[in-house]
C-alpha cells in the first residue's frame, strides 16, 4: 500500500468512556467496547502520525487552527478520578498540512503555547483530543505530566499527533477542502497517516440535560448514521444549519474534513456503534482504504 492516509475514524469524546475515569462509562459501555475495537483497527494500520480534528481545541475565528508546539499535555477529571496525558506533536506533518491547506485556499492559523523555545512549547490538550488518543496508542495515566509546565515522560508510547480545530465560521466547503489538504500533505509526507474526526453528536436528547430537549436530536443523529453507513459523510454538507443548532451537534465540521480526505483517498467505513446513554450521543466508525 502506498504511504499516505491509511486509516480514518469518527470517534467520540465523552470522556467517561475512558475506563480509568468511570467503571460503567456512564452508560456508554458499548461505545467503550467499540473504541477498543477502533484502537485495534487503527493499530493494525500502523500509522506513523495521528491527525486529530477536535471541536474543543484552540479556535481561531474564520480559520482552521493547527497546534504548532513540540508537545501537548492535559488532564481530565471525572467524579474524583483523573488521568493525565503528555504526547509528542509532529511538526513536519503539521507544517505540511498547513502548507497544503494554504495552497488550496483554506485559511489556517498555527498556534503556539507556553515556552517560546521549541522544546518548551506545549499546548493544553482538550477532551476532544485526549479521549480518542487514549484508545489510539496513548492510553496510560502519566501522573505528574498532564500540564504545560510538566516535564515530558521518559519515553512516548504512541504515534506523534497533529491537532486541528475548525472554525464554524468557515464555509463548509472549505472544511471539505481542508480534508483534501490533509490527504495531499500525507501523500507528500510519505509516512502512514491516520485521520481522526473527534465528534459527539446531538446534545439535546434529554430535557434534564444542559441543552434541554429537541426532537431534531434523534433526526439529526439518524441522518448522520445513515450518511456514515452509506460511506458518504460528504452528504452532511447539506444538513440544515437550524437542525444542526437544534440538535447541538459538535461533529459536523470535523466529519466534513473526513469527507475531504475521502475525496482524495477512497475509504470504506463501518459504523461500529451508535448510542445516546445520556443527553448526548456518540458514534464510533472506522474507515480503511479501498484496495
Amino acid at each position: 500500500m502506498a504511504m499516505g492516509i491509511v486509516f480514518g475514524a469518527v470517534a467520540p469524546h465523552g470522556f467517561p468512556i475512558i475506563p480509568e475515569l468511570s467503571e460503567d462509562a456512564e452508560g456508554g459501555l458499548a461505545t467503550r467496547a467499540a473504541m477498543f475495537e477502533l484502537g485495534r483497527r487503527c493499530a493494525a494500520a500502523q500509522p506513523d502520525v495521528l491527525v486529530v480534528a477536535t471541536p474543543h481545541g484552540v479556535r481561531v475565528d474564520g480559520m482552521v487552527c493547527l497546534a504548532l508546539t513540540a508537545r501537548g499535555a492535559g488532564t481530565l477529571r471525572w467524579r474524583g478520578r483523573q488521568i493525565e496525558m503528555n504526547v509528542p506533536l509532529d511538526r513536519a506533518a503539521t507544517e505540511a498540512i498547513a502548507g497544503a491547506a494554504r495552497e488550496l485556499g483554506v485559511p489556517v492559523a498555527l498556534a503556539g503555547f507556553a515556552g517560546n523555545r521549541w522544546d518548551q512549547s506545549v499546548i493544553p490538550l482538550d477532551w476532544g483530543t485526549m479521549t480518542p488518543l487514549w484508545f489510539l496508542g496513548h492510553g496510560r495515566n502519566l501522573v505528574g505530566h498532564g500540564d504545560v509546565l510538566a516535564p515530558p515522560p521518559d519515553e512516548d508510547i504512541g504515534p506523534p499527533v497533529v491537532i486541528v480545530t475548525p472554525s464554524r465560521r468557515l464555509p463548509r466547503e472549505r472544511l471539505v477542502t481542508f480534508g483534501e489538504a490533509v490527504a495531499l500533505a500525507a501523500e507528500r509526507d510519505g509516512r502512514r497517516i491516520a485521520f481522526i474526526a473527534s465528534c459527539d453528536w446531538a446534545h439535546t436528547h434529554r430535557a434534564d440535560g444542559p441543552y434541554g430537549f429537541h426532537p431534531d436530536a434523534a433526526e439529526v443523529d439518524r441522518l448522520v448514521v445513515e450518511a456514515l453507513e452509506a460511506n458518504d459523510p460528504g452528504r452532511l454538507i447539506e444538513l440544515p444549519e437550524e437542525k444542526a443548532t437544534n440538535a447541538a451537534i459538535d461533529g459536523l465540521w470535523q466529519t466534513l474534513m473526513l469527507a475531504g480526505v475521502m475525496r482524495r483517498v477512497p475509504l470504506r467505513g463501518e459504523v461500529l456503534c451508535y448510542e445516546a446513554p445520556s443527553y448526548y450521543s456518540m458514534i464510533v466508525a472506522a474507515f480503511s482504504p479501498i484496495a
